[in-house]
């Protein structure tokens, strides 16, 4: 990186760490269901989903949420020169993930840095500078109906899937059915790993590619390939060491859980995932395993949900946008004055 300013250099470490937050906290999206039928352990699970998270770096070429993330959120141009709009984008996602990472709320860290994006450009250009319904569903409208789309989708697909597999498997032991799909279980976490790595990685790469291009050193139709490794890399060590408070919320708190109804979750969670990766609308991984755990909750009886969880989490959702907005935004505000 010979000829870059060094705050160029900490926000690009900046961006990894909050890739790495990002990894920690939806940890729990990847391993809850796996863990909480207990088809593997703790430390097992997240090993497994780590290296899922990285290997979708191969196996998914598209690059479609990272393009969205540093030209579909806001215009590209108001970045332009200014080496610390970023930066305080970062801060401000950071302070607000790490808040909830700390008391175990599973909200989705990729939109506290949609949030964190959103604050400095009103600040700097004001309302002019958000992009709302764009080509190809970028900008912030079609975020903002996928942030509500997400789960619902997720919901009845895993209410399809599990109603589908209790009439197929009806007249089969519940200890064979137990049996099957705790193999099962282990294609539909790593297939879910795979949607997660495909999706949340590519948010931090785009806004490293957006810094960059604003500062003349890449361009976001063209990016360098190592933001890719380095988001991908660090995403899966953040998998590794894992959110555990989270699990906990994810895995046990929202309904009680068998390998049946862990596989139709993940299973309806990658299928949301996969969809909304392929058309560049960086969904939630966190609502959608959410939305899809409560699914196979409803189709068990609606009690089956604890809702008292579910309130929580989904204050948790609608708070983040703002409070990562108003974050970032403060700290540019101040920041402007001494740069």
């Amino acid at each position: 990186m010979d000829g870059i300013a060094p705050i160029i250099i900490i926000t690009v470490v900046l961006a990894l760490i909050f890739d790495f937050i990002n990894g920690a906290n939806d940890a729990a999206n990847s391993i809850s269901t796996i863990v909480a039928t207990r088809v593997l352990s703790p430390a097992k699970a997240v090993v497994w989903a780590a290296f899922f998270n990285f290997a979708a770096l191969w196996i998914f070429q598209s690059t479609e949420v990272s393009k969205t993330m540093s030209k579909g959120v806001i215009d590209a141009s108001v970045v332009d020169g200014d080496n610390y709009f970023i930066f305080c984008s970062l801060v401000g996602a950071i302070i607000w993930g790490w808040i909830c990472t700390r008391f175990g709320l599973p909200i989705s860290i990729s939109h506290t840095l949609i949030g964190g994006l959103i604050g400095p450009a009103l600040v700097k250009a004001g309302p002019d500078a958000l992009l709302w319904f764009e080509p190809d569903h970028k900008g912030i409208g079609w975020i903002g109906i996928f942030i509500l789309l997400a789960p619902i989708i997720g919901l009845f697909t895993a209410y399809t899937l599990q109603i589908i597999t209790l009439w197929i498997f009806r007249r089969t032991r519940p200890g064979k059915v137990d049996g099957f799909f705790q193999v099962m279980q282990l294609v539909s976490s790593a297939a879910f790993s795979l949607g997660h790595g495909s999706n949340d990685a590519q948010k931090t790469a785009g806004i490293i590619i957006l810094l960059l291009a604003s500062a003349g050193h890449a361009s976001i139709d063209a990016p360098p390939q190592w933001v890719f490794y380095a988001c991908y890399t660090v995403i899966g060590l953040g998998t590794l060491i894992g959110g555990w408070k989270v699990v906990k919320t994810m895995g046990h708190n929202l309904t009680p859980l068998k390998p049946m109804g862990g596989f139709c979750a993940e299973t309806a969670g990658a299928i949301t995932l996969f969809g909304t990766a392929a058309m560049g609308i960086p969904a939630s991984t966190t609502h959608t395993i959410t939305g899809s755990i409560m699914g196979v909750g409803a189709a068990k009886r609606v009690s089956a949900v604890r809702w008292s969880v579910v309130t929580k989490i989904m204050w948790a959702w609608i708070l983040t946008i703002p409070a990562a907005m108003i974050m970032s935004g403060l700290i540019y505000y101040i920041v402007s004055f001494f740069v």
